[in-house]
Parts: structure tokens; sequence; C-alpha cells
């Protein structure tokens, strides 16, 4: 089991950034962040069910699979690790926080990108719970957020591939219930499109409420997926000690 990639290894970065894919993502997602990020060793995170773990089972418990992503990043931990994560992998990213810090193993920095404070409860309209909806209607509401392709879903052998894990995370994340526990002493950044139907600015900037350590918040243009076209390298940049930029 594979739990991280990492495209570029860089023994000599004083930083490493740990980036959590969406729902239905993969770790290919953040594949050309390392050559823009040369402060930093960019590792992705490698979901079960997908790529090249597509023969494991996939993932139906997102405190379970933390607790597993948790395990896989302690080695990386000699260096400086920060977390960002979009999306449903922003809730991963924290959920894997908070055990790390219970173990004594803080992060440095959270980066919570196009998400809900994870604090701010589901509540989906009646026939919109992930649980009651089928797999076709769960793709057409990810392909309408931008993050899946549209064309590609039209082909019968392509969705037959991607539509367990894309529609597994889906109602893994639905599923989700914040527990109550210690704040993050880490700081915390969250970003979100002005664009995005799914997070507006107050549910970005309730994730100030995770942390006792510093908080900021940047509403950056375009929707859910506005990292696509405009990956937040400055901000992921000016979040490094100063000195190390």
């Amino acid at each position: 089991m594979t739990w991280l990639k990492c495209p570029e290894p860089r023994p000599l970065a004083t930083h490493r950034l740990v980036c959590f894919p969406h729902a239905g993502g993969s770790a290919s997602f953040f594949h050309e962040w390392a050559r823009e990020l040369p402060e930093y060793e960019v590792h992705a995170v490698c979901y079960p069910g997908r790529a090249a773990r597509l023969g494991e089972p996939l993932p139906t418990d997102l405190h379970q699979l933390a607790g597993e992503i948790a395990r896989a990043v302690l080695p990386l931990l000699d260096r400086p690790v920060a977390f960002l994560g979009h999306s449903m992998g922003a809730v991963v990213a924290y959920e894997t926080a908070r055990l790390l810090q219970a173990a004594g193993r803080p992060v440095s920095h959270l980066y919570a990108s196009g998400a809900r404070a994870p604090q701010l409860a589901h509540r989906p309209e009646p026939g919109h719970s992930a649980q009651e909806m089928d797999d076709e209607d769960i793709a057409d509401a990810l392909t309408a957020l931008g993050g899946t392709d549209a064309e590609l879903l039209s082909d019968p052998d392509f969705r037959e591939l991607v539509l367990p894990y894309v529609c597994g995370d889906f109602r893994m994340f639905d599923a989700y219930e914040h527990r109550p526990g210690p704040l993050l002493d880490s700081p915390v950044t969250a970003v979100a499109g002005d664009g995005d139907p799914q997070v507006t600015t107050a549910d970005a900037a309730a994730w100030e409420a995770v942390t006792q350590g510093p908080f900021r918040h940047h509403t950056v243009p375009g929707d859910h997926f506005y990292l696509i076209a405009r990956p937040p390298f400055a901000i992921l940049s000016q979040g490094l000690p100063h000195g190390v930029r």
C-alpha cells in the first residue's frame, strides 16, 4: 500500500507539503505542483481504490482513513510538514492533523481549500443526500462542480472505472460527523473561490474555530475548482517562516 507519492524528491528542502485530493480525486491532481514550489518537497496522498491502488477496497470511514494516513506521514516529520487539502481533502487533512497533534507530532500549517469548516453540519436537502442519490446523480453533481471531465464521464468504459470511487468518496464524506476535541495549535489558512456554489465566505471563515493558532482567510477568483487555473502557490510560499521563502 503506497499512501504517498512524491514526484520530485528534495532531500535539501526545509519543508514538506502533503496534498490531500478532493472527492473522486487522486494524487496525480498535484503532480505539477513541485516545480512551482521550490521551497517544499511535495507529497500527494494516494487514496485506496483508484489509480495504482485500484484493486484495494474503497475507504468508507473518513476518521479511519485519516488514521491510516497519519501513520503513513509519520516518517516525513523529521522536517516541518504542512498539509493542504481541497474540498473533502481539507477535512481529511484536518482529521489527520488532529491525530498527529494528539500523538505529539503537530503539523506546521493546515491549508483548507474549497471546503466548509468541519464543524458545520452537513444538512443536505431531502433527496440530495449521497445516501439517497444513485451513482448517476452523484456523477452529475460532481461534474457540475468542475472536478470531473464531463466528456470522459460520457465514455461508458471510463464511467465504469471511476464511478465506484467517485461515489464512494461522496458517500463517505456525506456520512462524516465532526467530533469535539482539542483545537489545533498550528496555523490554519482557508482559501475559497468567490464563485464557489458550495462554500460561502462564512463557511470558509469558520475554519478559524478549529485552531488556537494564527488564522488567515483568502477569497480568490474562481469557482469550486479555482486551483486548476490559479493554484495557491503564492499563499503557500507566504506561509513559510521568514527567511525560508
